[in-house]
């Protein structure tokens, strides 16, 4: 399993106009083939009017890769949006682009061009993030502790997520999972070894 990857920040859509025919490219993260298929068939729902409602969409689970020319011919609409998103690196990712024919034929070349060009519109306007995978912990420490401890966890790329202040401070806190065990060490010398880290979970975080 992969401790890293890049995806979409958030769902945005940006727009081109190419021999009068617009383009609009919508980018939306996804993490399932059932997200992907609801948002492309809600793009074809608000759009039903327009001529083609391209797609092409790239999940980390399983792997699973594909795309749609929407009745445009063979490997230009469909292929080149995919091509936008395998060189980007990026999955958990879904890419719609709608064309509104403007009457003028495009040819081959120029609908491959101009399908990638909004497809990478959307994608920019949507923002790219790197995911971590962290391991998310809980500490019990003295009030006296705390401080340096907290410190520690932000100097080594930590984020502390919640503080109960009660008889002892109750520290909640992810951190990228490939530096726990030395942040169990700095842990161990800051505190004579009195600080545990016990992880609960792990789940990916944005970086």
């Amino acid at each position: 399993m992969n401790n890293s990857y890049k995806t979409v920040k958030s769902f945005s859509h940006d727009e081109l106009v190419e021999k009068r025919s617009r383009f609009i490219g919508y980018c939306k993260p996804v993490t399932t083939e059932e997200e992907a298929v609801e948002f492309i068939n809600k793009i074809k729902k608000e759009h039903w009017d327009a001529r083609h409602n391209v797609y092409a969409y790239s999940l980390r689970e399983g792997q699973v890769m594909r795309y749609s020319d929407d009745g445009e011919p063979s490997g230009t609409a469909g292929v080149p949006v995919l091509d936008v998103i395998r060189k980007s690196g990026i999955v958990d990712v879904v890419i719609v682009v709608t064309r509104y024919f403007g009457g003028v034929l495009l040819g081959t070349g120029g609908l491959v061009r101009a399908y990638s060009a909004a497809a990478k519109l959307g994608l920019e306007a949507a923002g790219i993030v790197n995911m971590s995978l962290c391991a998310e912990c809980e500490l019990s420490c003295s009030y006296n502790q705390y401080g340096k401890l907290n410190t520690l966890i932000m100097d080594k790329g930590g984020i502390v997520d919640n503080c109960d202040f009660a008889d002892n401070v109750l520290l909640s806190f992810h951190i990228p999972a490939d530096l726990v065990d030395s942040l169990r060490k700095e842990f161990a010398d800051a505190t004579a070894g009195e600080v545990n880290i016990e992880v609960k979970s792990e789940k990916y975080y944005e970086i």
